[in-house]
């Protein structure tokens, strides 16, 4: 039988004897760190703590894919998961300026596991996933950034030009794109 009262009176014992009280996890704390010890990401993709490992509720996802227009580019993603998670969808932004049909220029990225098809069976593993898949193949289909949408269905030589054009660092159109090779 697990003794509730014991382990708060340690707890309370601890804080008295002027350590730091310890404190509780959300269920999203949680959640989270089950997910991320169970991370099986493709060999492409990394994982960062920028805050360290008290704040996994924020990290940095680096995305470098190995084939495709996007092929030896270097797109880091901010994710800031809520705590209410799994309940709610981690808040994703690619942080890397990108000529992207699905990434608009300021970093928001349509991907529908993202938003109206999010359910709680979904994880971290999943959304890094999905990432990786929107680099091997964009989707003109469902676009935040229509003009490059248009392109890629239209003339998709002129995309792959635009495309590395932009990862090389310069303009398309009057938009600038730094070097993320």
């Amino acid at each position: 039988m697990i003794r509730l009262f014991k382990v708060k009176e340690k707890q309370k014992e601890i804080s008295d004897n002027g350590k730091a009280p310890v404190k509780k996890q959300s269920a999203g704390e949680l959640r989270l760190h089950k997910d991320i010890s169970e991370l099986n990401l493709p060999k492409s993709c990394t994982i960062s703590f920028t805050n360290g490992k008290d704040d996994l509720m924020n990290f940095v996802v680096t995305v470098k894919p190995d084939e495709g227009y996007y092929k030896n580019g270097n797109f880091q993603f901010s994710f800031q998961v809520p705590d209410v998670y799994p309940h709610e969808a981690p808040k994703v932004k690619c942080q890397t300026k990108v000529y992207h049909p699905n990434i608009d220029l300021e970093g928001n990225v349509c991907l529908n596991i993202l938003r109206e098809d999010w359910k709680p069976v979904l994880n971290i593993n999943t959304i890094i996933y999905g990432l990786f898949h929107l680099f091997t193949q964009p989707n003109r289909e469902d676009p935040l950034n229509s003009d490059a949408a248009a392109m890629l269905r239209d003339n998709p030589r002129l995309f792959e030009s635009n495309v590395k054009k932009a990862m090389a660092g310069g303009f398309i159109g009057k938009t600038y794109f730094a070097r993320c090779l």
